[in-house]
């Protein structure tokens, strides 16, 4: 484990917030994917974050925005990259536009001059369950205009990170095909929620379609969000199969932190994590912790 602690790897999933930046937060009686968030209804800084990953041999990471109010998208990233060029964390980020709205190029094309940015997520996750449902519509990525918007991608050499639960994947695999020089990062390994056996099959095969997709890449992140725990079983199972169908150079590694501060350390997360890919070369090993992050966000040091 020692020696684990000192392979440089990147996390390509975090969030940094002050509290009073964001509604969300400060409204704990609203149901969460993830649960009982009150541990997390505070600060959660830079200076915590690097404090939390520097023992586990992090050297880099990336920022996902995470839902400040409308109309803010470019402050949360003025915010971000002036952070950056104070502390050098994150070494990238992934900022926020709604592809529905008119003003959208305008958003993309200012949020552009901001070195730090690699992509864009909009959730796109609904689910009958109003604790999982976060996008009003099932099938927004299917609209026209809203598919105009997104095309936008491609002219800034941007990633997605796609955030959809099973019933969504054949959508997103169509909508992947349709854009097939935007890189799609299927997040937090497509959510696997229902793990009746039904529903698992229902997952592997949402994701073995989105795999057929050559720009889609997986991102091994999140999977405490429905089983509220650390669970190296669960982690092993899930990662295996993605491994299985995306293969080593389309995965990668994200902490998810702090949602996974709720229930687990950074340190025992991690654990899980290498835990689970113990049988991989070490070659192998480093392409999902590290190098392919750092090409996929064209991260350099």
């Amino acid at each position: 484990m020692e020696s684990e602690r000192k392979t440089q790897s990147i996390d390509a999933h975090h969030h940094i917030w002050l509290m009073h930046q964001l509604d969300w937060l400060k409204d704990p009686t609203t149901p969460r994917i993830f649960g009982n968030f009150e541990k997390i209804r505070r600060n959660y800084t830079v200076e915590e974050f690097i404090g939390d990953v520097r023992s586990e041999g992090v050297v880099g990471s990336v920022y996902i925005q995470v839902n400040w109010p409308q109309n803010k998208e470019l402050a949360e990233v003025e915010w971000i990259q002036n952070i950056s060029n104070n502390t050098g964390w994150p070494s990238a980020m992934i900022g926020y536009v709604d592809f529905s709205r008119p003003n959208c190029s305008e958003t993309l094309e200012r949020m552009s001059k901001f070195p730090i940015v690699r992509g864009i997520r909009q959730q796109l996750h609904w689910h009958r369950n109003p604790a999982f449902k976060f996008a009003k519509d099932p099938d927004i990525m299917m609209n026209k205009d809203w598919q105009k918007n997104f095309a936008l991608l491609q002219d800034y050499g941007w990633v997605f990170e796609l955030q959809i639960f099973s019933t969504q994947m054949k959508n997103a695999a169509k909508l992947a095909n349709a854009h097939k020089k935007t890189p799609m990062i299927l997040q937090h390994c497509g959510m696997p929620e229902d793990r009746s056996i039904s529903g698992m099959a229902a997952w592997a095969e949402g994701v073995k379609r989105l795999a057929d997709e050559q720009n889609v890449f997986c991102k091994f992140s999140g999977l405490g969000t429905f089983i509220h725990r650390n669970s190296s079983d669960f982690i092993h199972e899930i990662t295996g199969k993605c491994l299985e169908i995306f293969g080593i150079n389309r995965c990668l590694f994200g902490s998810n932190f702090p949602i996974e501060k709720i229930w687990t350390t950074y340190e025992e997360l991690f654990f899980s994590y290498r835990d689970a890919l113990r049988h991989l070369e070490a070659n192998d090993q480093n392409k999902v912790f590290y190098s392919n992050a750092k090409k996929l966000y064209k991260i350099s040091f």
